[in-house]
């Protein structure tokens, strides 16, 4: 009976599962396995620390500019970032819907440092913007959590890199 309740159920909300989960999948591969482990690591072991961090600032920042114009032109949430927002700005009726939703509304600025250190200003940005499901641009105060976002995700994974090849570098010496 309930093997039947959940096929129905995942059958009536099929796009609004299939969009995330194909959504999340080819950004995590995109932007996680091939940008951050391969095409950042390569140019900060090809150019150095400074050399590597001027040529990757600026183009992570232009990607993600452009995942952001394909977010707001597909009208699409394929990443669920809109149903969390959701969350965020109902009215809970559960004491831990109330707090949930309290803590994600009162904490911008923790998110903001959070968010950008676990994801890129793309996501960040999205997440920390007013209002869900409106696909409506940027504001003023999107542009600040946009930049801000970059300048965090960019010095913390520069930093995260270069100490990382700068290891590997030197057990492939010792070897």
């Amino acid at each position: 009976m309930q093997v039947a309740r959940l096929l129905k159920t995942l059958s009536a909300n099929k796009e609004k599962i299939l969009i995330p989960a194909v959504g999340i999948t080819v950004n995590t591969l995109l932007s996680s396995y091939i940008y951050d482990y391969l095409f950042y690591p390569y140019m900060i072991w090809r150019f150095g620390l400074l050399k590597g961090a001027l040529i990757m600032i600026p183009l992570s920042t232009f990607v993600c500019y452009l995942l952001l114009l394909f977010y707001d032109w597909s009208k699409r949430d394929w990443l669920g970032i809109e149903t969390i927002k959701q969350i965020k700005e109902r009215e809970a009726k559960t004491t831990i819907g109330k707090i949930t939703a309290w803590i994600l509304r009162k904490s911008d600025l923790f998110a903001l440092l959070l968010l950008s250190i676990q994801f890129d200003p793309f996501i960040t940005t999205v997440y920390l913007r007013k209002g869900s499901n409106q696909y409506n641009g940027m504001s003023r105060r999107d542009w600040k959590v946009f930049f801000g976002s970059a300048a965090i995700a960019n010095m913390y994974w520069t930093f995260v890199i270069f100490a990382g090849v700068s290891i590997i570098e030197y057990i492939w010496r010792m070897i």
